[in-house]
């Protein structure tokens, strides 16, 4: 189930038995917990956290009948903790029984009470790589419970789209550019974002933010001077790269962060350049179709590197961004000199 599809029903006053809450996406989570607890009086939602309370003791409490309140909300946190450990887990995952006690929630749900909503939030893993396995065993703990919503995190595409709506809500403008640079900043993570919008609906004051605003505001967004340094290399402006790198310098920022964005900047412009794209919209139809998910700007950043370097300067481009990784990684004096050493190779 999708968290849309469990909002669906939420609205409809069809909310399941049971519902385990599995992923780290925080902003779904929280849109579904104001949702569920709008329905609910104070006094009729309850809070357990698995590592202080046994599973038998949370449905102890949703076998209780209340004498304030007929319909209920049990919201319960670290629903991992239930698992089985250690020699038990892994018995379990390689195909044993493990002693971990699932009884109690198979039993409650063959016949649940009614009016009682039971929340199991599961955050600690993630979808991929180590924590695929983990989370399987989450699953398959709790797989007597049907509805499970999977809370995936946010495709940069997927929450640029979310912070339009938000902005929209928010009633203020924002520049396109100082949009995704405030989704690209904060790693496409959406409720950092949402926090981050908030703030902005206070500061705008009427007027449309702008990027300098995005950068002043917005924390991590310092890294607006990286895409600037990748814009000015795009552009082949030695001055403005060389000023960038100097302000770069003094804020301490980490200089082989800036070189691997141009790598892949260039490498982009390079597969751009071999298909014969013409424009910026061909290359963001391009990328997407390989599944490489591209909004406006990056793709004008991508097609502006394409239009001032020819084929064999972009080949040499990576070849020299692969020569400032590798001096880079050396002992060396300072990884400033590195990269102007870098610039002044690639602009001349």
């Amino acid at each position: 189930m999708t968290p849309g599809q469990l909002l669906a029903r939420i609205r409809k006053h069809a909310t399941p038995p049971a519902v385990v809450l599995l992923g780290p996406e925080a902003y779904e989570r929280r849109r579904i917990k104001e949702a569920l607890t709008e329905l609910y009086a104070s006094d009729a939602i309850a809070q357990h956290d698995l590592t202080e309370l046994t599973l038998t003791e949370v449905i102890d409490d949703a076998r209780a009948l209340s004498l304030f309140a007929s319909e209920r909300l049990i919201w319960i946190t670290n629903a991992e903790a239930a698992l089985p450990r250690g020699r038990a887990a892994a018995e379990e995952e390689a195909g044993g029984e493990g002693t971990g006690d699932s009884g109690p929630i198979d039993a409650y749900m063959k016949d649940p009470t009614p009016g009682v909503v039971l929340v199991f939030e599961a955050t600690r893993f993630d979808f991929e790589g180590d924590d695929k396995r983990r989370q399987e065993r989450v699953r398959k703990f709790y797989d007597a419970i049907p509805d499970v919503v999977e809370l995936r995190r946010f495709s940069s595409q997927d929450a640029r789209q979310e912070a339009e709506v938000l902005v929209r809500a928010a009633g203020f403008r924002i520049d396109g550019a100082a949009l995704e640079l405030l989704v690209e900043a904060l790693g496409a993570d959406i409720a950092r974002i949402a926090v981050e919008i908030e703030k902005l609906a206070l500061f705008a004051g009427g007027r449309q933010v702008e990027v300098d605003d995005i950068a002043a505001l917005v924390p991590d967004a310092r890294a607006t001077n990286i895409f600037a340094l990748v814009n000015a290399l795009g552009r082949r402006d030695r001055a403005r790269a060389m000023e960038v790198l100097d302000t770069l310098a003094k804020e301490g920022e980490y200089l082989p962060l800036a070189l691997a964005f141009l790598s892949t900047q260039f490498r982009m412009a390079l597969v751009a350049r071999e298909a014969g794209l013409k424009s910026a919209g061909q290359v963001q139809s391009h990328f997407s179709r390989l599944g490489m998910p591209m909004w406006g700007s990056r793709a004008d950043q991508v097609f502006q590197t394409v239009s001032k370097f020819s084929k064999p300067q972009l080949e040499r481009a990576i070849k020299l961004i692969f020569d400032a990784d590798r001096g880079l990684r050396d002992a060396r004096p300072d990884d400033r000199i590195v990269m102007e050493r870098f610039i002044l190779q690639l602009v001349s």
